[in-house]
């Protein structure tokens, strides 16, 4: 069975997670998870996060209803990133959009390069 505790965390107990979609290789979002978030994870097969603004575990689409249903869960070489690879149901940022890397720079400008998802 898989120790959480094996990871290594920064200061504040937490390690990055980057949400891929499995179906398109697409990366949707970049949150943080605890020992406990990713335990949970595991457990449930939703992907909880942790909110560093309200210091509160944040099930993907408890309120929205965009859920992000856990295909893997994958670490990294050093094992201080995650990645999760998700089942995305609707957008993945808060903005509505289906990725939140919804700008890019190009010729030192930043642009849009998604709309919001109707």
């Amino acid at each position: 069975m898989f120790d959480p505790s094996s990871l290594t965390y920064d200061a504040a107990g937490l390690i990055p997670a980057i949400a891929q979609d499995a179906a398109s290789g697409e990366v949707l979002m970049m949150a943080w998870m605890n020992a406990d978030a990713v335990a949970r994870t595991l457990e449930t097969g939703r992907v909880t996060y942790w909110s560093r603004s309200r210091q509160a575990f944040w099930v993907k689409g408890e309120r929205s209803g965009h859920v992000q249903a856990l295909v893997e869960m994958r670490v990294d070489c050093d094992r201080d990133c995650l990645l999760v690879v998700v089942e995305q149901t609707g957008p993945a940022c808060h903005t509505n959009r289906r990725s939140c890397f919804y700008t890019a720079l190009r010729d030192g400008t930043e642009v849009e390069i998604m709309a919001p998802m109707a």
